[in-house]
């Protein structure tokens, strides 16, 4: 749906992928289009705890905008008490928070779905963990009176595309808007915001899928109702009740994405990797939206038994958890390993995610195949 529409005024993707490093800032990434640039970060690169920014996985549906810093405002209006024209300095004067947070895609896993579905064929890279810096939007908001019982804050940026393209404007609930874990984010991983992920202000909206995380932010107003623009309705929206794989949704059925299910990730060893008869260490991340990490099981028989995996690091709200499972092949030959994670609210990773016509929340249990090599 998303694909079709955007293909129609000139901005869809382009659904190859290279592994070459040709963006500016970046590493060796998967590149899936180059304009505007939807980049995939190389499974290699999730066995720390913070993705670094120059790996950090990059999706834009409009070309990427040139923002000077000195003439920068944000701009704060609808239902306040008064107008504001906020400065980058301006925004550094409030108080600073840091909160760790995963963001991902709601297209992550796309290319998993069969029967295949249009828009980028993203794997297991569009995510990241980070640690992202800034001011409260409840603080920014308390700044212009702004009336906290509406019901939604709009938030739009800077990017925009060729003539009669909508623009990027999300409605989001005054409740998650106002939560002390929602930024406008300066800084991510302690260094000012890149200009890929949206400097110098990005919407942070913790346990959310991405899309609600506006880039170049400019403005944010507050509505009474939600924004009735594309990216609110038809875009990213999923079916309330499933569909026959390979048909389309009733466009009656759809509801908004928001939080974001559980889901984990094996990233050491890699598909088809050949590995030496010795024991090894599998490793992986696993992460749950607005909730947290309860375990992660691993089963290394294509799921006739499961061992359970040890977390390490702080379980915190919206971050992902590193996990590990140390495993003897009992003999070479061909293995194939999973994982399933468990959320704090007991849900599962299905063995099958929910197929829709957009590709979206892919979240099944995550296998790879390897092979032990024999003793030399």
């Amino acid at each position: 749906m998303l694909f079709q529409a955007l293909a129609a005024l000139g901005v869809a993707e382009r659904v190859v992928a290279d592994t070459v490093p040709v963006i500016p800032g970046k590493r060796s990434m998967i590149l899936h289009n180059d304009r505007p640039e939807d980049l995939e970060t190389p499974v290699l690169y999730f066995n720390t705890w913070l993705t670094p920014n120059d790996v950090f996985f990059v999706r834009q549906h409009l070309p990427r905008p040139t923002v000077d810093q000195a003439s920068y405002r944000l701009t704060i209006n609808g239902r306040v008490s008064k107008n504001l024209q906020l400065t980058v300095a301006d925004l550094r004067k409030l108080p600073q928070y840091t909160v760790p947070a995963t963001l991902e895609c709601t297209g992550d896993g796309r290319g998993f779905f069969r029967p295949r579905v249009p828009g980028v064929q993203w794997m297991r890279g569009a995510i990241g963990n980070a640690e992202w810096s800034g001011p409260r939007v409840s603080d920014i908001l308390k700044l212009a009176g702004a009336d906290l019982n509406a019901p939604y804050l709009d938030a739009n940026g800077a990017d925009v595309g060729p003539a009669k393209t909508p623009d990027f404007i999300r409605s989001l609930r005054m409740d998650k808007m106002v939560h002390p874990a929602t930024l406008v984010a300066l800084d991510m991983n302690h260094e000012p915001l890149p200009d890929l992920h949206g400097f110098p202000a990005r919407l942070i909206v913790p346990g959310w899928d991405g899309t609600n995380w506006v880039k170049w932010l400019t403005t944010l107003s507050v509505a009474s109702e939600p924004n009735k623009g594309f990216f609110m309705n038809p875009a990213y929206r999923f079916p309330k009740h499933a569909v026959a794989p390979g048909t389309p949704a009733n466009p009656a059925d759809l509801e908004i994405i928001e939080s974001m299910p559980v889901k984990s990730y094996i990233t050491a060893p890699t598909d088809n990797q050949q590995v030496p008869a010795s024991p090894l260490t599998i490793r992986g991340i696993a992460w749950a939206g607005e909730k947290q990490i309860a375990r992660v099981d691993v089963s290394t028989d294509a799921g006739r038994h499961w061992q359970r995996a040890e977390l390490s690091g702080k379980n915190l709200p919206f971050a992902w958890r590193l996990w590990t499972l140390n495993w003897t092949p009992p003999e070479p030959g061909y293995y194939t390993l999973l994982s399933r994670a468990t959320d704090s609210g007991r849900n599962v990773q299905p063995i099958v995610a929910t197929w829709n016509p957009s590709g979206y929340l892919y979240n099944a249990i995550d296998r790879i195949g390897i092979t032990v090599e024999k003793s030399s």
